[in-house]
């Protein structure tokens, strides 16, 4: 298997407006994204990937000069990879909101000339998912030969079978859930309120004070990354050990680190604060908690799923405690009593909700085996 190699973005603007389900709208509005492949003759082999909370339209290779910019599942995608770029022709999309290119709280408001700031309009997954359309429109794509994602990316998926039934022929939900449990909306609710409590944040408009509120983002950052590994996974790599153990086999007794997991949770929580919009994080959490297909049919997601057209292929980790294996079961389950063609996997991971993006092999078995399916069920094969 090769990489992909040197990838380059592209943006496309829309002077449309942009209808949201909040009820306000974006007059205008640029998505940034990247292509990794050949469409073929027919444009039957796009596949479209969907992000997650912190993650970009960057899904594999890397930027030219800076060999450390790999994409953020780039051992999925790629020639000779599960999802290989040597038979379809990918696209990864940057959602709106977010703070690496596409339209969000940093960019200018055309309507005041200042950052959006907190004034960007709440966005929500089928907010994404209709832009996405849009840029599919204009690429010429009629329908996917599969829409895919992980966590938010597989709601993001999910949600195209619904909203968009006849223009997608597989629909890969990785690591997800039909919706958020009460104690996932709680962690992000105070990862928000470190955010929004951070004396720098300055009502979301700290752009115009030259500040960030890096606290915050630590925070919050810390908070969110807890979530994502094991308790068994954090015990292999940290257990109890101490920093400096080899110097000083004693605790400090004081508020600073002692234990080498304080010590990699400030330096996530830091190396977040450097790179992420704080704006951004609010938007993303909250489009995170409002997502609930079933909640206009009653909290039937059966009902909600009835419209759907596509197969599916829905994957789960038995230690991800934040969308674990039972959330992917309501899916397959409401699925099964629609008659929806669907293949489940529960893979014994140990390394909890952040699996989806690691190298178990069992696991990119099981996806490399499902686009062989899809591959030879193309209506061409042949690249143009």
């Amino acid at each position: 298997m090769s990489s992909i190699g040197i990838v380059s973005p592209q943006a496309m603007r829309f002077a449309e407006p942009l209808r949201l389900q909040g009820g306000g709208a974006l007059a205008e509005y640029t998505l940034v994204y990247e292509t990794y492949g050949t469409l073929n003759a027919d444009k039957s082999n796009a596949v479209l990937v969907c992000h997650a909370l912190n993650a970009s339209h960057h899904v594999a290779g890397t930027y030219e000069g800076d060999p450390k910019s790999t994409g953020w599942w780039n051992n999925m995608v790629g020639p000779g990879k599960p999802l290989d770029t040597d038979r379809f022709f990918v696209i990864g999309v940057n959602n709106l909101g977010s703070c690496f290119g596409s339209t969000g709280p940093m960019h200018l408001n055309p309507a005041t000339g200042k950052p959006y700031g907190a004034s960007f309009p709440v966005v929500t997954v089928e907010d994404w998912v209709a832009a996405q359309a849009r840029l599919a429109d204009a690429l010429g794509i009629v329908q996917f030969a599969a829409v895919m994602g992980g966590s938010l990316g597989g709601m993001q998926a999910l949600a195209w079978s619904i909203m968009f039934p006849d223009r997608l022929r597989h629909c890969v939900v990785i690591a997800s859930t039909p919706k958020l449990s009460a104690q996932n909306i709680a962690f992000n609710d105070v990862a928000r309120q470190a955010i929004l409590s951070d004396p720098d944040y300055r009502g979301g408009d700290f752009y115009a004070h030259g500040v960030v509120p890096k606290n915050g983002l630590r925070v919050a950052r810390m908070v969110g990354h807890i979530t994502y590994l094991s308790n068994d996974d954090m015990a292999e790599k940290f257990g109890r050990k101490l920093r400096n153990a080899a110097e000083n086999n004693d605790y400090k007794f004081d508020f600073g680190i002692d234990f080498e997991i304080e010590s990699y949770l400030r330096y996530q929580g830091d190396k977040f604060s450097e790179y992420f919009d704080a704006n951004t994080y609010l938007l993303i959490t909250k489009a995170l908690d409002y997502f609930d297909p079933a909640r206009e049919f009653g909290g039937s997601l059966t009902r909600a799923l009835a419209g759907t057209k596509a197969d599916f292929f829905v994957a789960s980790f038995t230690t991800d405690w934040r969308f674990s294996p039972e959330r992917s079961r309501e899916i397959v389950e409401a699925l099964v009593c629609n008659r929806r063609r669907v293949t489940y996997a529960e893979i014994d991971a140990p390394h909890g909700h952040d699996a989806f993006l690691l190298e178990d092999q069992r696991y990119m078995n099981m996806v490399r085996a499902y686009y062989q399916r899809i591959w030879e069920a193309m209506p061409v094969k042949g690249q143009a």
